[in-house]
């Protein structure tokens, strides 16, 4: 009994030793894919459209206009889709993510160890979420670039890629009056995580980002902060 009890406890010290020898390689690589740019020769725009990159610490979204160079978001995804439609929205933000970790965890207090395991094993369908702003400010946490109008409409190409067709598109409730999700393809992996997502959609823009950006930290490192 006490042989196999001495056997148990070193088959668990190995896993979690191996495990977070794999967590650990995991993050060295994040921190290096995420350091080499793409786009280097980006340069902001004083004429384009002045976009923000949106964290909230841990999730990167892209922060827009809602109306400008021929689209009106609000046609995309209209404000009769959220709690409170009455509001003079002027932005919509966009990002991506896991649908489970989405829609089951409106806190971080509500992120299971064992969700997070079985994303990170398996995986999980795509979710969008879209917030709609009024005149959000530019801070440490909303930061801003102006980007040329052609590299505008290639982001939002970018950030359309995984949205279905109005025909087959499902909305959920956000967490709050000013946000909804939206049923979307891909497949979140370890990845290609939320925050790769958006910098996926920064590197199809022509936008300065690394070339791996699993993080929040990787996408926003990109990104300076407005001045003070």
């Amino acid at each position: 009994m006490a042989a196999a009890a001495i056997r148990a406890l070193r088959l668990l010290r190995a896993a979690l030793g191996w495990a977070s020898l794999a967590l650990g390689a995991y993050f060295l690589l994040g921190w290096i894919g995420s350091s080499f740019p793409v786009n280097r020769d980006f340069r902001e725009t004083d004429d384009g459209v002045e976009i923000l990159i949106a964290t909230n610490g841990v999730h990167n979204s892209v922060v827009m206009p809602a109306r400008t160079e021929g689209l009106d978001w609000h046609r995309v995804f209209p404000p009769s889709d959220l709690g409170n439609p009455y509001r003079p929205y002027t932005h919509v933000g966009i990002s991506w993510g896991q649908r489970e970790v989405f829609l089951d965890t409106p806190t971080w207090a509500d992120l299971s160890p064992l969700l997070v395991l079985r994303v990170a094993v398996v995986g999980g369908e795509g979710l969008m979420h879209v917030e709609h702003w009024v005149n959000p400010q530019p801070s440490e946490h909303y930061r801003p670039l102006r980007i040329s109008r052609a590299q505008y409409r290639r982001l939002v190409r970018a950030l359309l890629r995984d949205l279905p067709p109005p025909e087959q598109r499902r909305s959920y409730p956000g967490y709050g009056a000013q946000d909804v999700f939206y049923g979307a393809r891909g497949t979140y992996t370890l990845y290609l995580t939320c925050n790769e997502w958006v910098g996926e959609s920064l590197r199809r823009a022509g936008i300065l980002t690394g070339a791996w950006t699993p993080f929040e930290s990787s996408v926003m490192k990109w990104v300076p902060p407005p001045e003070q």
